[in-house]
């Protein structure tokens, strides 16, 4: 019998993923959709499975097991190219990836070396991607090693320039116009040369941000990330309007546990960090820290109890969280209550709970994504 640890479920629109697919697709041509840390949370094969119904044939993944999970699906001669953004962590990835036809993303020189090698043990053709620093000072060749990387893909048998990108570090700011900009320029200048020297290749600068507002950056490809699963990489700025059309694929839920009355001057959970400033009525629901629902939540977060708001009282605790249903009448133990999304006047977007929590839509899908998922929308 299997063991439930707890109550949260994560509520998966396929549909809704494959709308935003299609909106994005309808501002960029050619688009390698970003599925890496298991689809930000929304689950892997479902989301690649989706995409690929809708014509996706190019995906970006995360580390090169996850790369592999995914090759096991959509086989080499499926035509579908499977690209490892963190590319090769330790000696057995190259093997690996060389094994399953997958797209390294290399940073490097060590890196090419090693998978010349692993290419040449086995005999076989490795398809490469260059990944170049322009101002994001994480990862990447710079503009300096381009002499350098033309000598080795020139005289290395094995290896199969595939692509040429870099990462934008401003893209959905409205201050960091011009150093996507200067970041464009760079990366331009490191293109051209890699061409000039008989290198061909399809170049790729443009994440969600960049394609909805520099579509001149959209060079060959494009990867959409944030923008498949419905967080609008602009909410809040001047460039809002371009990615309202986006809609939130994921809900969360779990259920109330207890409803009962705190009296006025009464404290409620851990540390006695809320007092009831009147009488009260309020609801235990089955949520918490080890459910990765922030105790960074306590005393500012609400939900989303049949179409209204519940405010959070007190400190989330581990797998429990109170919340203020004072006058209400409607709610009962084992009612369902949004975590993430909802309805009416209630809903919850993940902008809002990532504010409340202190974070980006990013961790908040990922984190939440962790738990229980169920899809619908699908085929």
């Amino acid at each position: 019998m299997a063991i439930t640890y707890n109550m949260l479920e994560v509520q998966v629109d396929l549909k809704r993923i494959v709308d935003n697919y299609r909106f994005m697709r309808s501002r960029a041509a050619r688009l390698m959709p970003v599925i890496k840390a298991d689809a930000y949370g929304h689950g892997l094969l479902p989301v690649a499975k989706a995409l690929a119904a809708a014509g996706a044939d190019a995906f970006c993944v995360g580390s090169v097991g996850e790369a592999v999970t995914l090759r096991r699906e959509r086989k080499p001669d499926s035509g579908c190219r499977v690209v490892s953004l963190l590319g090769p962590m330790d000696r057995e990835d190259y093997a690996e990836a060389v094994s399953h036809e997958v797209t390294l993303l290399v940073g490097r020189h060590e890196q090419l070396e090693l998978l010349q090698v692993a290419a040449s043990s086995a005999g076989r053709m490795a398809p490469v991607a260059l990944k170049f620093d322009t101002g994001m000072s994480r990862l990447g060749f710079s503009e300096a090693d381009v002499p350098r990387l033309i000598q080795t893909l020139t005289t290395s048998p094995n290896l199969r320039l595939e692509l040429v990108t870099s990462h934008l570090a401003t893209a959905d700011e409205d201050s960091g116009v011009d150093y996507v900009l200067a970041q464009a320029e760079r990366f331009r200048a490191i293109t051209a040369k890699l061409s000039a020297a008989g290198l061909r290749f399809q170049a790729n600068l443009a994440n969600s941000a960049g394609i909805l507002a520099y579509p001149e950056l959209h060079f060959d490809l494009q990867r959409p990330g944030i923008a498949l699963y419905g967080s609008n990489p602009f909410l809040g700025t001047n460039h809002e309007e371009l990615g309202r059309p986006l809609k939130q694929a994921m809900s969360v839920t779990t259920r109330i546990l207890d409803v009962h009355d705190l009296p006025r001057g009464g404290t409620i959970s851990y540390g006695r960090t809320y007092t009831a400033p009147r009488d009260m009525r309020v609801a235990i629901m089955a949520a918490g820290y080890a459910d990765g629902y922030s105790r960074g939540l306590s005393n500012k977060g609400q939900v989303c109890l049949k179409g209204s708001r519940a405010p959070i009282l007190g400190r989330v605790c581990m797998q429990l969280t109170a919340v203020d249903i004072t006058g209400r009448e409607d709610v009962h133990p084992g009612d369902t209550v949004h975590l993430l999304g909802g309805s009416g006047r209630g809903y919850i977007s993940v902008e809002e709970l990532a504010g409340w929590w202190g974070t980006i839509s990013y961790e908040s899908f990922c984190i939440l994504g962790l738990n229980r998922r169920v899809y619908f929308g699908g085929d």
